[in-house]
C-alpha cells in the first residue's frame, strides 16, 4: 500500500516554527484535507511533501520509500496550484502532453493518454484552444489533467478553487470528487474553506500554529470538537463556559459564567472525564437549537431556556437569531422548511424559549483562559461573531 507517512515533520525559519512535529498517516486512495487559517503551516507542509521545501526535521514516506530528500521531479507526487501555472503559449493539448514529452514517451501513446485525460476532465473539445481563451474553471481542469497525466501516487492540491466564484467552486468540488473516484489515487487538499473541506474529504486535519489540532472524519470533528479552536473553526457554534456542579451517569450539570443559567447535557463520547468543580466549555451548534414563543413540554432529555431576541438576520435558507439569556447570548439558525408558517413570525424584543436535546451538546476540556487574547480575536474574526456578544 502506498500510504503517505509523515514522521515528526518540522520546518523552522530561524526562530519561527512553520510546521511543528507533524506525525500522520494518509491511506492510499484517500481524499485528505488540511484545513486551517492563513499562516497555520498547511501550505508549508504541502511544499515539503512535494519536495519544494526541505524539512528541518522528520521523514516523509510513500509506502516503504523514504522520499524526504528526493528532488521534486523524482517523487511520485504532482501538484495543482491555485494560479494554474499553465503555459500560455501552448495549446491545451500541448499543456497536458508536456510532462510526457519531457519523458520522451512515444508520440502515439502521448496522443492516446492526453485524449483520455481530457475526456476525464470533460475538456476534449477544447484541446486546440490556448489557456487565455478558457474560464477559470476550465483552466483548473486542465491543470488537474496535466498533473494526473504522469500517473502520480499522490496529487497535491493547494487551494485549487480559491480564485473561482461560489457557484463554480461548488461545481468544481463535485468534479474533483468524480475525478478522484475515477483515478483512485491519494488526493491531499489544502484549504482554509471549512465548507470545502467538510464536503469533499474522507478525513480532515485541522491545523493551527504549525500543529495538527484535531484529525478525523468531517462529521466527527463537527459534532465532537476536541478544542475551542476546532469548535470555532469548523462551522458556527455557541460556546458556554462554566463550572461542573453535578455529574450523574452520563449527565453533567454546568453552572454558566453568569451564575444563573444551569445547563444539563448528555454525551457518552467524552474526550475526557469531567470533574466536579472544574471549569470547562460546552459547544452547541446553532442549528441544533429550536426557538419558539410557546413553551415546550418539559422533558428530562431536553434543555429549556427563556430569553429575548436581540437580532434577526434573514439568510435565504435560514434565519439567524441572537437571543439573550441572562448575561449569555445564543446564536440560533432556524431553517426555512415551509412557504407559509402556522406561527406568527418572531420579531425583535420577543420573549422566546430555546430548547435542544441533551445529546446535541458536547463538552470541551478547555476554557477561554487557555488562549491568548490575540488567538481569541483571530478566532472571532474567522467566524464573524464576537465572544463579547456571544456565549
Amino acid at each position: 500500500m502506498d500510504t503517505l507517512k509523515l514522521e515528526g515533520l518540522s520546518k523552522y525559519y530561524e526562530n519561527f516554527k512553520a510546521v511543528d512535529s507533524v506525525t500522520l498517516e494518509i491511506n492510499q486512495g484517500e481524499l485528505f484535507s488540511f484545513l486551517g487559517p492563513s499562516g497555520c503551516g498547511k501550505t508549508t507542509l504541502l511544499r515539503m511533501i512535494a519536495g519544494f521545501e526541505a524539512p528541518s526535521q522528520g521523514k516523509i514516506f510513500i509506502g516503504n520509500q523514504d522520499i524526504t530528500m528526493l528532488p521534486p521531479y523524482k517523487r511520485p507526487v504532482n501538484t495543482v496550484f491555485q494560479n494554474y501555472s499553465l503555459f500560455p503559449h501552448m495549446t491545451i493539448f500541448d499543456n497536458v502532453a508536456f510532462g510526457l514529452r519531457i519523458k520522451k514517451i512515444d508520440k502515439n501513446e502521448i496522443q492516446e493518454r492526453v485524449i483520455e485525460m481530457l475526456k476525464l476532465v470533460k475538456m476534449e473539445d477544447q484541446k486546440n484552444k490556448y489557456p487565455g481563451k478558457l474560464s477559470g474553471g476550465q483552466k483548473q481542469r486542465i491543470a488537474i489533467a496535466r498533473a494526473l497525466i504522469n500517473k502520480p501516487k499522490v496529487l497535491l492540491l493547494d487551494e485549487p478553487l480559491a480564485a473561482l466564484d461560489l457557484k463554480l467552486r461548488q461545481h468544481m468540488l463535485i468534479e474533483l470528487m468524480n475525478i478522484h473516484d475515477a483515478v483512485g489515487i491519494t488526493f491531499i487538499y489544502i484549504t482554509h474553506d471549512q465548507g470545502e473541506a467538510m464536503s469533499i474529504s474522507d478525513r480532515v486535519a485541522i491545523m493551527n500554529a504549525g500543529q495538527i489540532i484535531q484529525e478525523g472524519l468531517p462529521d466527527d470533528i463537527y459534532e465532537r470538537p476536541s478544542s475551542i479552536f476546532s469548535a470555532y473553526f469548523i462551522g458556527d457554534t455557541n460556546l458556554i463556559q462554566g463550572k461542573v456542579v453535578g455529574i450523574e451517569d452520563e449527565y453533567v450539570e454546568l453552572e454558566c459564567s453568569d451564575g444563573k443559567t444551569n445547563t444539563f447535557m448528555i454525551d457518552s463520547t467524552f474526550h475526557f472525564k469531567p470533574e466536579i468543580g472544574k471549569t470547562i466549555a460546552l459547544s452547541l451548534r446553532p442549528e441544533k437549537i429550536a426557538v419558539s414563543k410557546r413553551k415546550p413540554k418539559s422533558q428530562d432529555d431536553f434543555n429549556i431556556l427563556q430569553g429575548t431576541i436581540e437580532d434577526i438576520l434573514y439568510l435565504g435558507t435560514h434565519t439567524q437569531y441572537i437571543v439573550k439569556v441572562g448575561e449569555l447570548r445564543f446564536k440560533i439558525f432556524s431553517q426555512h422548511k415551509r412557504v407559509y408558517f402556522d406561527d406568527k413570525a418572531l420579531d425583535w424584543e420577543d420573549k422566546v424559549f430555546l430548547f435542544w436535546h441533551d445529546t446535541d451538546t458536547h463538552l470541551i476540556n478547555e476554557t477561554f483562559e487557555d488562549y491568548s487574547q490575540e488567538e481569541l480575536n483571530k478566532l472571532e474574526q474567522s467566524i464573524g461573531f464576537s465572544r463579547k456578544k456571544s456565549v
